[in-house]
């Protein structure tokens, strides 16, 4: 009881101290609350949104054979209606068909498809026996150019009954009138992503369907017939009755499989979020730990006295860890509510990178709201461990000195610590390097390579900020030799107070480090990304102009109608307009495997398609590929490499289209990754491939941009661009994230400033009494500003030179464990410059204030202080 007395007690004296350690660790448990709370808005809309189209069907019948691993590929044979209608224990059925489509509101903006999915163009369905659609508003779709759209679709183009909606179609774009607005089991849209429902004859022709075949035929068993029998009924009936090859399967299970891997689907998004926030969690430990630390130093004496009067070790140490359970306990309740508004900003971050979760509300439930709490208060609990242990080390003969200095103390034990954090980055560092000697290149190597190197890094960084003590003494004595040539006096006075001290520096430098380290660590890895791209890009693109659209979806840009090119050949003056599609096959034969291993490879790779004769001109590609006949593809380099195969060798592919032969004619490569990274065809075999397959681009050769322009403005959306605009919209389709990048760093970067300010402004107030007695016996207010602007300067030399440091590293360790030629470690001079400038003047800002509260110490108040 009476070190709770003592504790409440020191915390309401201290409040004005003690405040900005609970801002900072508030804004530590809002990073955490707004993360989790966007990660489960996300798994909301990811998995959360399960409903099925399929709700009221019992079984389907699709033409040839479905995509065993894509639960949302269109099956690759056809099926007609009347051969599955009249059988015995069918008591209704309904034809449906899947085309891929954009959309764009009242505005012209794309709609973007909730959580990563796609928007389907899919027929209404009349038979309510199988219509699983329920209309909240308007009518259903009769005629053709009307559409019903789910919820969704819905409030994010603000559309309601008799709006028009803009339809961007594998080979056209049409303008269609929405009649009505429905929801799936009272959802906003289903777990494919977002529905335009259309009477059936459009979806047909859409679809390039003969009439009265389908896709996909909804059955209705017949009551009192089971699912699984009328399944089994079907498929022995179906083929003993001749026609093509069918896959006869219940509903239920296409359902669970929709479920299950939307779930999955949730999960990595939340596995995704995790990692970004762990730099926000690290970012919030460091900052309150170091402020904690300030605190049980500004104390010394109060502390060093109640271990004179009797109080044990353990009582003081438990006296901090009652203070930091009442902090954290403030925090966390203040964190969990700012959570909100952070998830608000991470919500539209993502969306800019495609990836729209605004169909799921916010959450309130148990875990968005115990769980941060919980974190908070482990946050400082744990950032207290620390300054508990020092405290309760103060010895009662310290309650007699009235300087501030800090004891020599035994350096081997820092050296031991800082020597153990480093161990600990290995866990990292090993098995990062560890997949990159095994792993074949790929964007999963890449992505697991960078993300545990990156959190070794974070462990470096704080061994860093174990040492930096030590590198106070030699920086401080510089500083205060060019101190003592500009200020006289004061540089000398600055000097002694340095490196008398070099943990309260160190802190400020510590907080500072982390910042300089985040800024550099990106700035360097998106410039030299960036560089790559536009160098690469502009090496490889001829076309004069490119037709492309401002949309984004989470796979990238989103599609062109297939017409958009036969606009732009009309253009006076254009001599080649190609149109460069793409779609994804899985190759079949022969198996990729791991030569060491024998382990199964990720078989998906991009196939690119466009015009041969008109290749040259748009695109210059490394390599000898020679122009592709139909039922030839070419490999780029490292796809051949990774699936070991040579020029000449047959292979068979799976796609939309269903299973095709293949001859490699040769490999080529793609410098840029931005127009054929992994496969390229010629139109015809893409239409053996895909006959929906989306065009990406439209490289256009000759004719005049405005014309271009004016050709294309029937289409919402579509842009024509010069060669670097569509170099660097391209490169940025392909970093989709990186606003969600630099939002986490942003805020973690706003939190290791603001925790460097508060070091900062509580070393002052630690050097109270100090600062007073200069000023009894003579020292000017300028001279007081003085020593702690060159105090700054030592804060800004350190933590620049640890910070860049730790950045340059990281990245040349991407480097060497990626060999990415697109992660450059060597900084340019003039970001080396603005890193610097930018730090020196955040610590001028942040150490302004204080300076002047430093110099109007009175010394009757220096003499009360502690």
């Amino acid at each position: 009881m009476a070190m709770w007395l003592i504790a409440r007690r020191s915390f309401t004296e201290g409040w004005p101290r003690l405040l900005a350690t609970l801002l900072a660790a508030a804004f530590s448990v809002a990073l955490i609350a707004g993360s989790l709370q966007f990660t489960l808005r996300a798994q909301e809309a990811v998995s959360g949104s399960d409903a099925s189209e399929y709700a009221r069907a019992d079984v389907l019948v699709q033409g040839g054979q479905a995509d065993p691993d894509d639960v949302y590929a269109p099956p690759d044979g056809r099926v007609p209606l009347d051969r599955v209608a009249g059988r015995p224990g069918v008591a209704a059925v309904a034809g449906d068909a899947m085309v891929t489509a954009s959309a764009a509101g009242r505005d012209g903006k794309p709609i973007l498809a909730p959580a990563g999915g796609r928007t389907l163009l899919r027929p209404w369905v009349a038979d309510a026996r199988l219509n699983p659609y329920t209309l909240v508003e308007g009518r259903a779709p009769a005629a053709d150019g009307e559409v019903a759209v789910v919820r969704h679709v819905a409030r994010a183009g603000k559309l309601s009954s008799g709006s028009d909606l803009t339809l961007l179609l594998p080979r056209e774009s049409r303008r269609m009138k929405v009649v009505g607005v429905v929801t799936v089991q009272g959802r906003s849209a289903v777990a494919a992503g977002d529905l335009i429902l259309a009477p059936p004859q459009t979806v047909q022709r859409a679809a390039g369907l003969p009439e009265g075949t389908w896709q996909t035929v909804w059955v209705k068993a017949a009551p009192g017939v089971p699912a699984a029998r009328l399944r089994a009924d079907l498929a022995r009936g179906l083929r003993s009755g001749g026609g093509d090859a069918v896959t006869v399967r219940t509903a239920a299970s296409l359902r669970d499989r929709q479920s299950a891997d939307t779930q999955a689907a949730g999960v990595s998004v939340g596995g995704a979020i995790g990692m970004l926030s762990t730099v926000s969690v690290f970012v919030g430990l460091f900052v309150v730990a170091n402020t904690f630390g300030t605190l049980v130093r500004q104390r010394t004496r109060r502390l060093a006295l109640l271990s004179a009067i009797g109080a044990t070790p353990r009582q003081i140490g438990r006296l901090i860890r009652l203070e930091a359970l009442a902090l954290g306990l403030v925090a966390s309740a203040a964190g969990v509510l700012l959570g909100y508004p952070v998830s608000s900003l991470l919500t539209r971050l993502f969306a800019e990178d495609g990836f729209d979760i605004s169909a799921a509300d916010a959450q309130f439930g148990w875990i968005a709201l115990a769980v941060p709490a919980a974190a908070g208060l482990l946050v400082t609990q744990l950032a207290a461990w620390r300054a508990a242990r020092r405290a309760g080390r103060v010895a009662p003969m310290q309650a007699l000195r009235t300087a501030s200095a800090e004891t020599a103390g035994r350096r081997w034990p820092r050296l031991a610590g800082a020597l153990a954090v480093f161990a600990c980055a290995w866990f990292f560092y090993g098995p990062a390097f560890a997949i990159a000697a095994e792993e074949p290149p790929g964007p999963e190597r890449t992505i697991g390579v960078s993300v545990l190197l990156l959190l070794g890094s974070m462990v470096t960084v704080a061994a860093l900020a174990v040492l930096a003590p030590f590198f106070v003494g030699p920086l401080g004595g510089l500083v205060g030799r060019i101190g003592m040539a500009v200020s006289g006096e004061a540089g000398r006075l600055a000097r002694a107070t340095i490196t008398r001290s070099p943990r309260r520096v160190s802190s400020a430098a510590s907080s500072l480090m982390l910042g300089v380290a985040l800024v550099a660590a990106t700035a360097l890895v998106m410039l030299s990304a960036q560089d790559r791209f536009d160098e690469a890009g502009r090496q490889v693109l001829r076309a004069g102009h490119v037709v492309t659209t401002t949309g984004k979806t989470a796979s990238g840009t989103a599609p062109l109608p297939a017409d958009t090119a036969a606009k732009a050949a009309a253009v006076p003056g254009v001599t080649h307009a190609a149109s460069l599609t793409a779609t994804t096959v899985k190759l079949v034969d022969p198996a990729p495997r791991i030569p060491e291993a024998g382990e199964p490879l990720p078989a998906d790779f991009m196939v690119n398609g466009i015009d041969q004769a008109a290749l040259p001109a748009v695109l210059g590609l490394g390599g000898r590929l020679p122009p592709l006949a139909p039922g030839r593809i070419g490999l780029s380099s490292t796809t051949m490499k990774a699936f070991g195969l040579e020029p000449g060798r047959r292979i068979v592919v799976r796609g939309p289209q269903g299973r095709v032969a293949l001859t490699v004619a040769g490999a080529y490569h793609d410098p840029s990754h931005l127009f054929a990274d992994q496969a390229l065809v010629a139109p015809a075999t893409m239409e053996r491939l895909d006959r929906q397959a989306q065009t990406q681009a439209v490289l256009v050769r000759g004719g005049d941009p405005g014309a271009l322009a004016r050709a294309m403005a029937g289409v919402p959306g579509v842009t024509v661009m010069d060669e670097a605009a569509y170099v660097e919209h391209a490169s940025g389709a392909l970093l989709n994230g990186v606003h969600v990048a630099y939002g986490f760093i942003g805020m973690s970067l706003v939190l290791a400033l603001f925790g460097m300010a508060t070091t900062v402004s509580m070393s002052v107030a630690e050097r109270t009494r100090e600062f007073g007695l200069l000023g009894a016996v003579g020292a000017t207010a300028g001279q007081l500003r003085a020593i702690v602007r060159w105090e700054a300067a030592t804060v800004v030399l350190l933590g620049s030179l640890m910070g860049l440091g730790a950045a340059v590293g990281t990245v040349g360790l991407l480097h060497v464990a990626t060999g990415s030629s697109f992660l450059d470690p060597n900084p340019p001079p003039w970001l080396v410059a603005l890193v610097v400038a930018g730090a020196a003047a955040v610590t001028a800002a942040t150490s302004a204030l204080p300076a002047r509260r430093a110099s109007g110490v009175p010394v009757l108040e220096a003499a009360k202080a502690e």
